[in-house]
């Protein structure tokens, strides 16, 4: 007599086909995600200032939208309170979590919010693995789920083949209409290796069932400085769906030279899933920063968009003012403001490396 065989189980439906997706950071958002600075090692010599210079970010985010401020204890949060009040940040507007971590830079490290049809919120909790590169990343990989202890959102762990993936919100961007830029750099790198083995296909497929990206589009090379090997977000970013902003160096002998007017080419050749080319606007880049004869990662493309308002790192440069009048006409029903980064980039981020946004539940 033969035998029936058991048919296998079909798998979950995933989080796209549930109706999940990323949306564009320029949607409205209920809070930003921080972590206080207070790993000294990341700012040598420099680290009395960094406080000062964050209490500046909160400052202005908390003028627009809520602010999710992961502290280290108790202790800690009594001198941010004080910090923060002789900054003149709206206090009422910061909630306070007491979660230690490493280093705290909440893009790579904090949750990438999905939202579905129904407006409901899930965090995508991704491997956070110190950029392939720090050893001392174990408290940033947990912090999100511990917060989320108080918050209570569906949270996701993406995996692909069996297991979890390691991706960092700052490799990523999106115009929340299906479109997802990246770059080979950083994913496709055996340096600094995130997902050993993974193909652009295998890519494309997580970002389509996770964040609802129909259509990775990928660039070359990041910037001269930038220790994640390739992060998107000092390079090239959507600033509404049709349209992105990547920055160019003029100076034929400075190492950006060439990569970025690559990168250029490249984005003038993409199109939408409709067919449709993107609208491309360019911005300059600082002079070159260094410290200690290490080249810092400087960008203008480090911006962060909040409910209303665009805050832009500025490093007392010449085209500090050529960056904010382009982004001010880019953004023009939101304030564009620019915040003093020079000391700040010693960590080697800025602004959107810091920042990680929740978006509203619609």
């Amino acid at each position: 007599m033969p035998r029936t065989r058991t048919p296998l189980p079909e798998p979950p439906p995933t989080p796209f086909e549930r109706g999940y997706a990323m949306p564009a950071e320029w949607e409205l958002h209920y809070a930003t995600w921080l972590s206080w600075p207070h790993e000294q090692t990341d700012w040598p010599g420099k680290f009395p200032t960094i406080p000062w210079a964050f209490a500046e970010i909160v400052r202005h985010l908390a003028r627009v939208e809520r602010v999710y401020l992961l502290v280290e204890n108790r202790a800690a949060e009594s001198k941010v309170r004080t910090i923060l009040k002789k900054s003149g940040a709206d206090l009422a507007a910061v909630d306070f979590f007491r979660v230690p971590t490493d280093r705290g830079w909440m893009r790579d490290s904090g949750p990438i919010a999905v939202v579905n049809a129904r407006g409901q919120i899930a965090y995508t909790h991704w491997r956070f693995n110190g950029w392939a590169k720090y050893s001392n990343h174990k408290k940033d990989a947990v912090a999100a789920a511990q917060v989320n202890k108080t918050l209570n959102h569906h949270l996701l762990q993406p995996t692909h083949k069996s297991r979890r993936i390691v991706l960092e919100g700052g490799s990523i961007d999106v115009n929340g209409r299906g479109s997802l830029l990246t770059t080979e750099e950083c994913l496709l790198s055996k340096t600094q290796e995130r997902n050993p083995g993974f193909t652009r296909e295998d890519y494309a497929e997580v970002f389509r069932n996770y964040l609802g990206a129909t259509q990775t589009l990928w660039l070359r090379n990041g910037i001269a400085g930038d220790d994640t090997h390739g992060h998107v977000d000092d390079l090239a970013r959507f600033v509404n769906p049709t349209t992105l902003v990547t920055v160019v160096e003029q100076d034929k002998s400075d190492a950006n030279y060439a990569p970025l007017q690559e990168n250029l080419a490249l984005l003038r050749g993409m199109k939408d899933p409709a067919g449709k080319s993107f609208r491309i606007e360019t911005i300059p880049m600082p002079a070159p920063i260094y410290f200690d004869n290490q080249r810092l990662p400087a960008s203008y493309a480090n911006f962060y968009i909040a409910n209303k308002l665009v805050i832009v790192p500025t490093f007392n440069d010449p085209n500090d003012r050529v960056a904010l009048n382009a982004l001010a006409n880019l953004f023009p029903d939101r304030e564009v403001a620019g915040v003093a980064c020079r000391d700040l980039v010693l960590g080697l981020g800025t602004l959107h490396c810091m920042t990680q946004q929740q978006p509203a539940s619609k």
